[in-house]
């Protein structure tokens, strides 16, 4: 009997239908997930209006559901290994709008940062479980490309709550933003009924009947006819000898592990300190609400260009070289940011940085994905991205504290510089390369290797 695995089939297949519904279906969890996360950035001037918040105050509005996150990456990691990919992103996905929508009712600030710690749960959860859940229906050589472009979704959702917030906070007010943000419970029970698990996580539970099901599926959707195949036809390699977060820091991944974990940290620190304050810094600036939301709305609409050719690149260049040069990038026009004056050469630049700080953070997501096996995959995914929001946390905080000292906007916004040059080193000296790595050959990188 000839035993395959299941990405040598997924790699024969190439991309199909299949694939394209597959990222569609995670994609759309991820809008709605960055919408819940975006919309209280649209609605922070607002708010600290409403209950006379200092500048450290309205910072953390976006920093108190970055706590949550960091809680909902690490347990989702773990959730997802054992109880499957689709269940986990469900009951998240419904999780965090079942809690957004009581922030409607918020009465102070105090019952809102507890709220949103809560639903930041739920919000942060979703992104690692949506990323693997994708990463192990794609074929090897385009893989790199559907990550990447797998979190333009999360943008597209930012993008969403700007529009919503452009026409429904001068209207209607800040709350009505949090009704709607309660909408996609609706969506977790579409997710039950209608994505299929990962293939892989059940070949590794032994549930290998399913498994051939969800092939037979495939391979009608791609070839119009389905193979039969035999009971033991479908392997996974030997599995590690270590899973779970001890896994994370064994010999063959604790080099790859403290790269990606650090690569993760700047990035998310330029990302949310940047994306968290630009509507609030440009209406202080004088560029009023319209102007203002419409600017963070084109930043992050036109951002996702740098998400979809982010992963393309990295499937032909590899994925290191594609961090080190994004990073490079990245790092110079946050500077020039902060050096131009005048009203649309600052748009301007700030849509490019949007672009680059999205190419340069989609480059790193293929690498997550690609340095752990299928055993703890989700784990390692998880902990990177909640060792990351740490960082979503502390920088909205650390840029309120920096105003309140009288830092400027151009002083602000080359401090974001910073970080991304960190970025650069830690991917000449601690990434390595997995470009080519099927998710079923991956054992463990031992230093040194694929550098």
């Amino acid at each position: 009997m000839t035993k395959t695995t299941i990405s040598a089939i997924i790699d024969r297949l190439g991309v199909t239908k299949y694939t394209w519904t597959i990222w569609i279906l995670v994609g759309l969890a991820l809008v709605f997930d960055g919408y819940d996360y975006i919309i209280v950035t649209y609605t922070m001037p607002q708010m600290a209006q409403e209950w006379g918040l200092t500048k450290v105050q309205t910072g953390s509005l976006a920093s108190w559901s970055m706590l949550g996150v960091v809680i909902g990456g690490v347990i989702a990691g773990m959730c997802s290994d054992r109880f499957g990919r689709k269940k986990t992103l469900a009951f998240f996905v419904a999780f965090y709008s079942l809690l957004t929508f009581p922030i409607y009712f918020a009465p102070s600030f105090a019952v809102f940062a507890m709220l949103r710690i809560i639903s930041g749960i739920g919000i942060g959860a979703c992104i690692p479980v949506a990323i693997t859940l994708a990463s192990e229906n794609f074929p090897t050589k385009n893989r790199g490309f559907f990550t990447a472009a797998t979190l333009c979704f999360y943008g597209w959702g930012w993008v969403l709550g700007g529009i919503v917030a452009l026409n429904v906070v001068p209207a209607y007010g800040w709350r009505v933003c949090f009704l709607i943000g309660g909408l996609p419970a609706l969506y977790a029970i579409f997710i039950l009924y209608k994505l299929p698990e990962s293939m892989a996580w059940l070949i590794g539970k032994g549930r290998e009947a399913e498994a051939i099901e969800i092939i037979k599926r495939m391979e009608k959707v791609a070839t119009g006819k389905s193979s039969e195949w035999l009971p033991g036809s479908i392997v996974l390699p030997a599995p590690p000898k270590k899973v779970g977060v001890t896994a994370l820091f064994s010999s063959g991944y604790v080099k790859a592990t403290i790269g990606v974990w650090l690569l993760y940290f700047m990035s998310m620190f330029i990302i949310y300190g940047v994306t968290s304050w630009m509507p609030t810094l440009l209406v202080e600036r004088g560029y009023g609400l319209v102007l203002g939301y419409s600017f963070s709305i084109l930043q992050n609409l036109v951002g996702s260009i740098g998400g979809f050719a982010t992963g393309f690149v990295a499937d032909i260049i590899g994925r290191r070289k594609n961090v080190i040069y994004s990073f490079l990038f990245t790092a110079a026009a946050i500077f020039l940011l902060g050096s131009v004056t005048g009203k649309w050469p600052v748009l301007i630049i700030a849509v490019l940085v949007g672009v680059c700080m999205q190419y340069a953070n989609g480059g790193a997501l293929p690498l997550m994905t690609e340095i752990y096996p299928t055993e703890f995959r989700n784990t390692g995914v998880s902990w990177a991205q909640s060792f990351g929001r740490i960082a979503g946390f502390l920088s909205p905080l650390i840029v309120g504290y920096v105003q309140q000292l009288g830092l400027d906007f151009s002083n602000t916004m080359k401090m974001f510089a910073i970080p991304a040059i960190i970025c650069v080193l830690v991917s000449v000296f601690l990434i390595v390369e997995t470009k080519g790595r099927t998710v079923d050959s991956i054992v463990g990188i031992k230093v040194g290797e694929f550098n």
